[in-house]
Order: structure tokens, then sequence, then C-alpha cells
């Protein structure tokens, strides 16, 4: 099986994480995985990236993260391209779509969530709604996007226990695809989680086909050699 890692953010352009890009390729060499998608804050999250400059520079340093982490995995795994959107504290993880459709469409950014949601869908993304039972301080309630996206994620290995399986049991209740994914923002991280497929994934796109038809395997892992670190 080879695995994957779905949900993972650089310190280059997330401002919450502190996982270095060659942290990245180190962590995920060692562990063995066939490739990640990074998968860094978009320009409405919680973004390094300056909100003053023109949109096409926000985009291009926006995408550093994931080139960066490329770059450095030359050889050693495959980096796949996406972007957690964000709305009020409620998450989406979009695939399929690259830098220069971000590039050529900054109408998104005056888009409502809906709107967005249905234009990306169109242009052959994928939408998934990330840890969408996650409690926090900063987030005065939990919105479901049911019918605008295309699954959950049901395996976020940083949340909760019963935020993950009432996350589970509301994407099998509307026959929803599911996903896995680590939420990693560090080398230290100790457990992970993830898809796995019996054949190498060729493209973001051909891993939104997968997903969208059911297929790829949910898994979780211990990272023995942080397992012991408080």
């Amino acid at each position: 099986m080879y695995r994957y890692e779905t949900h993972l953010h650089t310190t280059t352009v997330s401002a919450c994480s502190y996982f270095q890009p060659q942290q990245v390729v180190e962590k995920f060499v060692r562990l063995g995985y066939k490739g990640i998608f990074v998968t860094d804050h978009f320009l409405n999250g919680n973004t390094t990236v300056d909100r003053k400059l023109p949109y096409s520079q926000q985009i291009e340093k926006y995408c550093e993260g994931y080139e960066q982490v490329k770059e450095l995995a030359e050889g050693k795994f495959d980096v796949f391209f996406g972007f957690e959107y964000s709305y009020w504290g409620t998450d989406f993880l979009v695939y399929g779509l690259d830098k220069a459709w971000l590039l050529k469409h900054p109408e998104i950014m005056e888009m409502t969530p809906k709107e967005f949601f249905a234009f990306a869908r169109k242009e052959g993304g994928m939408v998934i709604q990330a840890h969408p039972f996650r409690q926090d301080f900063y987030i005065d309630h939990v919105r479901l996007y049911t019918s605008d996206v295309d699954g959950f994620e049901v395996l976020n290995i940083s949340r909760r226990e019963i935020e993950n399986k009432v996350a589970k049991m509301y994407a099998e209740m509307y026959g929803m695809p599911q996903t896995a994914g680590s939420d990693i923002h560090g080398i230290g991280h100790k457990m992970l989680a993830g898809m796995e497929f019996e054949t190498p994934l060729k493209s973001e796109k051909d891993y939104c086909e997968r997903i969208l038809k059911g297929e790829g395997k949910i898994f979780s892992i211990r990272d023995e050699k942080y397992a012991d670190q408080e």
C-alpha cells in the first residue's frame, strides 16, 4: 500500500506552523511515505502572506511552502498541491486546483464560501470539509456544508476522538466520501493519519477522482521517534 499525508502546514506560509520544509522531507522519508499534500492556510486564513501585496504577489508567496518542499523532496517522495480555505474558523481542504488557476482567478477572494465551493468544483477541484466538528475557543459554532462540499475529513489526528467520531457518523449518514489527515504543524507530531492506496497517485486530479469514487483506505500510525516525548 502507498501512504499519503493529506493535510500539512509549513512554517513558510502557515503562521501557526513550525514545520520547516527540510523537516517535512526528513519526517516523511523516514516514515516511508509515497507522497504528501502541502495544504497551507490560504489567504483568508492564518497565513504569513502580507495581504497588502497585489493579489498575484500574494499567490506567489503563498505557493512558496509547497514549492520549497517539492524541490527538497525531489527523488524521495511525491509532493502534491492543495490549500486550506477558511471561513470564521471553519476550514476546507481544496485539491485539484493549482497555482496557475489561483493566479487566473483573483475574484475568488470576493466570493462567499458557497460561491467559491461551487466555482472550485465546477473547475475540477474537490472540496473536503476539514475537521467538521472541531471545537475551540475561537469557534462560535459548528458550520456544516453538506450539499456544497465533496466529502468530510473524518479522522483528523490532531482533533479529539469525539469530534472525529461525530464527523464519521455524519459522513456515513449522508453517504459522503471520507478522508483522513494529520493536520500536521511540526516534525515532533507523534501520531499521523492519512490515505493509502494500492497503486501510486499520479496527480492531484487522480487523488480527487479516487476519493470521489470511494477508493482509498484511512490509516493512522505512530511516529516512534517522538512517541515518548511529552
